[in-house]
């Protein structure tokens, strides 16, 4: 892997613990030689993380919809910034640059770009390592709601375990290096 793509809130969230987690997420991730590709805003837990990453030498690539740069909150100090023309492009750009995804604590934004990454592997578009960071049991509920949706019928088990997830970066990061994508279709016979 040579980079890895993190989706995580454009505000701060109102614990400290989550920025010190984007904080460590940035060291281990430079430690480990990924570079970060993520949404290219300077603001909140994106911008806290890309600076960290930046700081300690990293490389950062950010892509970010026109509509958003012109709101002035892309990120100036990037080793890249990819500007495209829509929030559909950039997800596929982000897709595309990374070798793997993690989520942070983040909003509607967070939610749906992780959802959709795993819903792409389920369907074995990919084959790459998707995984929580849990801060604080910020993902708690949406892995209960996963775990329901399997007894429920709606999800396999082997696709509900393609989501990984860790407390600590350094853990998150060694489950994906193990990682190994379930090679079973996504409908049940």
């Amino acid at each position: 892997m040579a980079r890895i793509c993190v989706y995580c809130g454009s505000n701060s969230g109102l614990r400290p613990s989550y920025a010190k987690a984007a904080r460590e997420l940035a060291r281990v991730l430079v430690a480990n030689n990924f570079g970060l590709v993520y949404g290219g805003a300077d603001k909140g837990i994106m911008g806290i993380i890309a600076n960290a990453v930046l700081a300690a030498g990293g490389e950062v690539h950010g892509v970010i919809p026109r509509a958003l740069q012109d709101k002035e909150i892309a990120h100036r100090s990037l080793t890249a910034l990819h500007v495209v023309a829509s929030m559909h492009e950039r997800k596929s750009m982000m897709a595309d640059l990374s070798d793997g995804f993690i989520a942070m604590p983040g909003g509607f934004g967070t939610l749906e770009e992780i959802i959709e990454i795993l819903t792409w592997g389920q369907l074995q578009f990919h084959r790459k390592p998707c995984g929580l960071l849990n801060v604080d049991g910020y993902f708690d509920d949406l892995l209960s709601y996963l775990d329901h949706a399997v007894e429920e019928g709606f999800l396999r088990p082997e696709n509900r375990q393609m989501l990984l997830c860790d407390v600590t970066a350094d853990g998150l990061l060694r489950q994906f290096a193990d990682y190994s994508a379930p090679r079973v279709e996504k409908w049940a016979t």
